[in-house]
């Protein structure tokens, strides 16, 4: 679990995932929070069914590598928004993040808290040298999360730009 100054980050486990997609209000029930009004993506069911389940549910892999980190706002209790690192650090220490914030909680600045606050962890994790992302080129919201945090554009495709923050894992007291 990872604290930022407005949110609790949550890896959740394969049976809150299971909840999560449901969109039933039974994962806030367990934990404890107020019901919100989120829904699923056909691109993030699709993620769900093809990776982040079979991902979480492989023993062999850390699963906070592939879970979904759900955002918690502390002052009203109640899921804001998510971060999914896309698997384990590849050779050169890469890690994916891709993220979301729900409807009603965008231009809060929220999801540049989530990102930082992952960040944090990141810096914690002896594997991890650097964290990547992609954004759409029309998600401007998007790409200024990944500016606020340092992350460097490096690239880009004909729909994407390819960003990335490169870690100096230094000691965090």
């Amino acid at each position: 679990m990872i604290e930022t100054a407005r949110l609790i980050l949550k890896p959740l486990t394969y049976d809150q995932l299971v909840k999560y997609t449901k969109c039933d209000n039974s994962l806030e029930a367990e934990l404890n929070l107020n019901e919100t009004s989120r829904t699923i993506s056909p691109e993030l069911k699709e993620a769900f069914e093809q990776t982040i389940l079979p991902n979480v549910a492989d023993k062999t892999k850390n699963y906070l590598y592939s879970t979904l980190w759900t955002a918690i706002s502390k002052a009203e209790n109640k899921m804001i928004g998510d971060l999914c690192i896309v698997g384990e650090p590849n050779a050169d220490g890469e890690i994916e993040i891709g993220y979301g914030t729900y409807d009603e909680f965008q231009g809060n600045g929220f999801m540049t808290e989530i990102v930082g606050g992952i960040i944090v962890w990141s810096k914690t994790q002896p594997f991890v040298k650097s964290i990547i992302a992609s954004t759409d080129k029309t998600n401007t919201a998007s790409f200024k999360v990944l500016k606020k945090n340092n992350f460097i554009k490096i690239g880009e495709t004909e729909t994407l730009f390819n960003w990335k923050l490169e870690m100096n894992n230094e000691t965090i007291t």
